[in-house]
């Protein structure tokens, strides 16, 4: 199985909702981040996609590495994705779509079931994000 790397960051407001986004022509929705350029490191890839596609600048030393995690790719079927993780706390009102997003939301929880979610979020990410709301590595 073919495997695609990325970047990806579980970003909280305030309020504890974590932000999702989704890409132009795709249903699921997923954490931001995206694919490295030639010489970037995980961290500067993450900090150049928040960029681009929220306008969030970030210095990459303020993300904090969750790990390394893998599940199969939501918008490329027989791929996997392996996934460098970062976790940041911004303002809800300092992100706006750009680029080839199409939409973003804070979500809750409880909002995760009627979702469509990509396999990386459900199965990894959103579980860390709330470690006390949603068991580690179980889909909902």
């Amino acid at each position: 199985m073919p495997d695609i790397h990325v970047s990806a960051a579980v970003i909280h407001d305030e309020a504890r909702r974590v932000l999702v986004v989704r890409k132009q022509g795709t249903t699921a929705f997923m954490q931001p981040g995206g694919k490295p350029e030639a010489g970037e490191n995980p961290a500067q890839t993450l900090a150049r996609e928040l960029d681009e596609e929220l306008g969030l600048r970030v210095d990459e030393r303020t993300l904090t590495p969750l790990g390394r995690f893998i599940s199969a790719a939501a918008n490329e079927p027989g791929h996997r994705v392996i996934a460098d993780a970062f976790a940041l706390t911004i303002a809800a009102d300092t992100v706006t779509v750009q680029a080839e997003l199409a939409e973003l939301r804070w979500i809750t929880p409880g909002e995760i079931g009627p979702l469509e979610l990509a396999p990386l979020s459900l199965e990894h990410l959103l579980p860390l994000a709330w470690p006390d709301a949603l068991p580690q590595g179980v889909s909902e």
